[in-house]
């Protein structure tokens, strides 16, 4: 997807773009822009500028492209392929906590091998979303500038790719996993011992997402609780792990240093951001949200952290 987009990208993300069918307790729709890649991207343009690494197949929808377009997303690290986009379909429970998947097409996301435009390999802060470890170390090797980069993972990767993700995760600087995740990487169950273990594999920071309870940041022998934003009406709750990766991301590469205190920081943003996209389907609710209005629920968010 090459455009006009003059590139002073701040941060670049990797990761699935998709077509998704998705039905909660409330409604259903079919054909909405999903995969991993919009929601962080679209997350994290709220902040900085923002670059997409990704594959889409002949039949990715103009409007779809006009619409990620939109948030000021670079688009000319997406490959477009001849075939199928990914596609996916899931039916959330009642409790939009637990889902069941009803159909995964890999399409031309199957044979993806991602490839940096020249200019990205100088951006200094690299989101790996989740995919094949072996993926996300084929497109760390091009990041050359990379000063900050974040992984993303999940349950398959940890059991069938456990080797080649080990090796990613050394050469990163923040994890982010949900807790049966963390568990099932480390074999312990206390997550306090998860992110000890974690924390000697490589990384300096540790995010341990725990859903509507919000997440925990383990770092140095320091602790930071983040609750979730309290959503008043839950519409669809896929993406939230991705927007609140981007968000983080995001926010970190418009300070455009690291530092505990901005880490921490960051994950009440990320908080607020999520919060946002689960209010409608696909990036709906982005769309319709401004900077000021995140501003708005971080500093609610703030004061009920407060004792």
């Amino acid at each position: 997807m090459r455009g006009a987009i003059k590139s002073d990208v701040k941060l670049w993300a990797v990761g699935s773009i998709g077509i998704d069918d998705i039905k909660t307790r409330t409604a259903a729709r079919k054909n909405l822009m999903g995969g991993a890649l919009p929601f962080s991207t679209a997350a994290a343009s709220f902040f900085t500028k923002t670059g997409a690494v990704g594959v889409v197949g002949d039949d990715f929808p103009s409007t779809f492209e006009r619409r990620w377009r939109a948030f000021g997303v670079d688009l000319r690290g997406v490959q477009k392929a001849s075939g199928a986009t990914f596609r996916w379909a899931c039916e959330y429970d009642s409790d939009m906590v637990e889902r069941t998947t009803l159909k995964t097409e890999l399409g031309v996301f199957e044979s993806f091998s991602p490839e940096l435009p020249e200019t990205y390999g100088r951006t200094p802060f690299v989101l790996l979303g989740n995919i094949q470890p072996k993926l996300q170390a084929h497109v760390l090797k091009q990041a050359v500038g990379a000063k900050f980069v974040a992984l993303d993972t999940m349950n398959l990767w940890i059991q069938t790719a456990r080797k080649e993700l080990l090796r990613v995760i050394r050469c990163v600087d923040l994890l982010t996993l949900n807790d049966g995740e963390a568990r099932l990487l480390t074999g312990k169950w206390n997550l306090c011992d998860c992110a000890a273990a974690i924390l000697g594999m490589g990384p300096a920071y540790v995010v341990i997402k725990k859903g509507e309870h919000g997440s925990i940041l383990f770092y140095g022998k320091e602790i930071f609780i983040v609750p979730a934003y309290p959503v008043r009406r839950l519409v669809d709750p896929t993406g939230a792990g991705d927007s609140y990766a981007g968000a983080c991301m995001g926010y970190l590469a418009r300070a455009g240093r690291v530092t505990d205190k901005l880490v921490r920081k960051s994950l009440i943003y990320a908080s607020a951001v999520a919060s946002v996209g689960v209010e409608g389907f696909s990036l709906e609710r982005f769309e319709k949200a401004n900077l000021a209005a995140i501003e708005h629920r971080v500093a609610e968010l703030t004061r009920m952290m407060r004792p």
